[in-house]
């Protein structure tokens, strides 16, 4: 482990060998780091889960009022991860993407375009023409979102069969229980 974060697949969490202390013992950022930084009462609503000696582990639990737990549920539901991944490609129009994503309804589409939105993951832009004319485009945000969420659809194609495999030996264990 480098001084100074604790890495996961996928994770990384800053120790505090990499921090200071405030004058009130809190842990502090080193210079230049942001006010963002969690504190030992938690982040954004966010509870930390536990001290391991130096390590900050951090607990995105299901609570309501957990911003990070809200923005993963958001942004890694299928609908969206579909449309980030069609719009990395180019600017699409609403009926383009409802054309190309399969299954979605009009009003599924609208809401998770809209929360995107909000998020600041997806640009919309209104011409004032007759009909109207909405495209939508990533943000530079949401195009680094792309680059992750890519990732993950790797790592699942490239584990997928054994993923099947685990999935079937699973349903075997508990189909032999049910005959019990």
């Amino acid at each position: 482990m480098e001084d100074g974060t604790f890495d996961s697949p996928g994770i990384t969490v800053d120790t505090v060998a990499a921090r200071g202390r405030s004058a009130d013992g809190h842990e502090a950022a080193r210079a230049g780091a942001s006010d963002d930084v969690p504190t030992p009462e938690g982040r954004h609503g966010c509870p930390p889960a536990k001290w391991e000696s130096d390590v900050e582990v951090w607990q995105w639990d299901a609570r309501e009022d957990c911003e990070v737990r809200q923005i993963l549920d958001r942004i890694a539901d299928k609908w969206s991860l579909l449309a980030i991944a069609l719009l990395d490609r180019r600017v699409m129009r609403f009926t383009e993407l409802k054309r190309e994503i399969d299954g979605i309804s009009q009003r599924m589409l609208s809401r998770t375009l809209r929360q995107l939105e909000r998020d600041g993951i997806v640009e919309r832009t209104v011409y004032p023409t007759v009909p109207p004319r909405v495209d939508y485009a990533l943000t530079e945000m949401g195009r680094s979102l792309h680059a992750t969420t890519k990732a993950l659809v790797v790592w699942t194609e490239a584990h997928q069969e054994r993923i099947a495999a685990a999935r079937s030996a699973y349903d075997e264990r508990e189909a032999s229980l049910q005959d019990l």
